[in-house]
């Protein structure tokens, strides 16, 4: 059963993810790692909804939650959907947005990333996020003895390059740019954490 504060921060985390998503990463086709990034490299190339292409590749990894990591289930499946649904009800005032506010590419990109870092770091204070590659790491880890981290890294990096090489140079190099100050931000907003327990 969800809290009240842990809705809240679901709802921020997620209303951040959003407008860093849709108002400062896609005018610019610039990419997030994870599931995110896989999602944009599709609305990208075919224009599917973000959202629900999130809600779709999460499926699986999902089911390996469901049958090997349940916890990871519960505290992740609100999230995953309360982001996604507000990935795409954003989606309509980026128009509204760009209409008043105008960034170049490397600033767009830099906030984009800050915002959707702090998204996820105050999800992840109250023991929630929006699930996504973490999981697959967590699996691959246990399977191959390899650092979890190490794991994500590798993932983000495999995304951020084909959509390099799928959309162009400059979506590498401002993506690499958003997933520096998105980890940034998110250490910045769990820094403590292990020792509040």
């Amino acid at each position: 059963m969800l809290g009240w504060e842990k809705f809240a921060a679901i709802l921020s985390g997620s209303f951040l993810i959003a407008s860093g998503i849709d108002f400062f990463l896609v005018p610019f086709r610039v990419l997030d790692g994870g599931i995110i990034g896989i999602s944009l490299i599709l609305n990208y190339l075919f224009g599917f909804r973000i959202g629900l292409t999130v809600i779709l590749c999460s499926v699986p990894i999902f089911v390996i939650a469901w049958r090997s990591y349940r916890d990871y289930f519960y505290n992740s499946l609100h999230g995953m959907l309360i982001s996604s649904l507000m990935i795409d009800l954003v989606e309509p005032f980026q128009y509204h947005f760009h209409y008043f506010i105008e960034l170049p590419p490397l600033t767009s990109s830099i906030i984009g990333g800050l915002l959707i870092g702090t998204g996820i770091g105050i999800m992840l204070r109250f023991r929630t996020s929006t699930g996504g590659t973490d999981l697959l790491a967590h699996f691959l880890s246990r399977l191959f003895s390899v650092n979890v981290g190490a794991i994500i890294f590798m993932i983000d990096g495999m995304i951020i390059s084909a959509g390099g090489l799928l959309l162009s140079a400059d979506t590498f190099f401002l993506s690499i740019l958003s997933i520096l100050a998105g980890g940034v931000a998110t250490g910045f907003c769990t820094m403590g954490m292990n020792t509040a327990k």
